[in-house]
């Protein structure tokens, strides 16, 4: 965002930053979509969550409204950049200034934190007085493929990237950890709407990875609402109480269907 603004100004560089982010989305999204909705749509049945498919004009609105998204990200990315350029953001070029282990601590930190953030603003945007206006259009997707991943209201996408002005204004971050931090967030958004379980059986009671959400998580959270809130780890959800009672079992009943 920053190379392409600097290069043509902010009209012109915020158009083509918004069209870079929809073909980042869309490049993950679509090879994820292809392969497992085109290619392999048969053949793995076997390892899909729900066993039927969305109409091809469901995933068409998924598919607009994360075009939208991009480019409110874009817009939000704009801000970003006028917010450095007069000096309100701790974001800083030279890696030397803090070295190669904040970079890394950083970065960790905002996946952290995002979950935190995730949980709970996910929690508030089901509440009836706003999901209305925050919320409806991601859970239209009750059978979500990749497509969804960004499938946001307007408002919606304000919400989501909005722990990020925040982390800037408080604590230095490097471009590239915040590239990085995009990257696993979107691939972790892109797996968790795929429909399909791949983790094997006995991951969610697993002492270690039993704290990594899956596939299966978030796909009854599309099709319940009121549980499963997560976004990367297992950890608020089981604090609180929010994991679906049946998740474990559901979790592997699938793997044995893929056995059968």
């Amino acid at each position: 965002m920053y190379f392409f603004i600097e290069k043509f100004g902010i009209p012109l560089g915020g158009l083509i930053g918004a069209a870079t982010i929809f073909l980042r989305y869309a490049f993950m999204a679509g090879v994820a979509f292809f392969v497992f909705y085109v290619i392999k749509r048969r053949s793995w049945l076997k390892y899909k969550i729900q066993q039927r498919f969305p109409a091809p004009k469901h995933i068409w609105s998924e598919v607009l409204h994360s075009a939208s998204t991009a480019l409110i990200f874009a817009l939000m990315g704009i801000g970003i950049y006028c917010a450095r350029a007069a000096g309100f953001t701790r974001i800083y070029t030279d890696i030397s200034a803090y070295g190669w282990g904040y970079l890394v601590f950083s970065f960790v930190f905002m996946v952290v934190l995002h979950d935190t953030y995730f949980y709970w603003v996910h929690r508030v945007m089901h509440h009836p007085k706003v999901f209305m206006l925050t919320h409806r259009v991601h859970h239209q997707s009750r059978n979500p493929t990749p497509w969804a991943s960004l499938s946001f209201q307007p408002l919606e996408a304000v919400l989501e990237f909005g722990i990020i002005p925040v982390a800037i204004l408080c604590m230095p971050f490097h471009p590239l950890a915040l590239f990085l931090f995009t990257v696993w967030s979107l691939f972790f958004n892109v797996t968790g709407h795929l429909g399909y379980e791949l983790f094997p059986k006995g991951f969610v009671r697993h002492p270690v990875w039993k704290w990594m959400n899956t596939s299966t998580h978030h796909n009854m959270h599309h099709q319940r609402s009121n549980c499963n809130y997560g976004l990367y780890f297992n950890f608020w959800d089981r604090v609180m109480g929010t994991n679906d009672s049946r998740y474990e079992l559901e979790f592997e009943r699938i793997k044995e269907r893929q056995r059968a």
